[in-house]
């Protein structure tokens, strides 16, 4: 039998398997090769007014026109953009009666995010860089 021959009649791989099988790859994320979540999480936070965002539907729900007054009159476009992608990220959810609101998920990151706020309330005082 030559080489040939028996490559072609080489076992099959095992059922639900594919030979050669490679890892998943991961989305492309701006600033990073590697899609890892952690990088996909800070760069959807890094985008402007995503935090600010958040931040204010900390406590309530809200429609898109007190989302936007309560960003201080944001550009319409960029707030429904960052909305748009907050809900896609699974961290906002549109209630037609209530307006805006966190997810449970969105609930998470706020609680992890409330002791970097109690830090920078902190460090805020005794920064000579703040601004005043």
């Amino acid at each position: 039998m030559t080489k040939a021959t028996r490559r072609t009649i080489a076992t099959p791989p095992a059922q639900g398997h594919k030979q050669n099988a490679r890892p998943a790859k991961r989305p492309s994320v701006r600033g990073s090769r590697t899609g890892r979540p952690i990088m996909a999480l800070l760069d959807l936070l890094g985008r402007r007014w995503t935090l600010r965002i958040l931040w204010e539907l900390r406590e309530r729900s809200l429609t898109s026109r007190a989302l936007r007054e309560a960003c201080d009159d944001a550009s319409p476009t960029i707030i429904q953009t960052r909305v748009a992608e907050l809900r896609a990220a699974n961290l906002l959810e549109l209630n037609r009666s209530h307006g805006y609101g966190l997810t449970a998920t969105g609930q998470d990151l706020l609680e992890m995010l409330l002791p970097l706020h109690q830090f920078a309330a902190r460090w805020s005082t005794s920064n000579p860089l703040r601004r005043e």
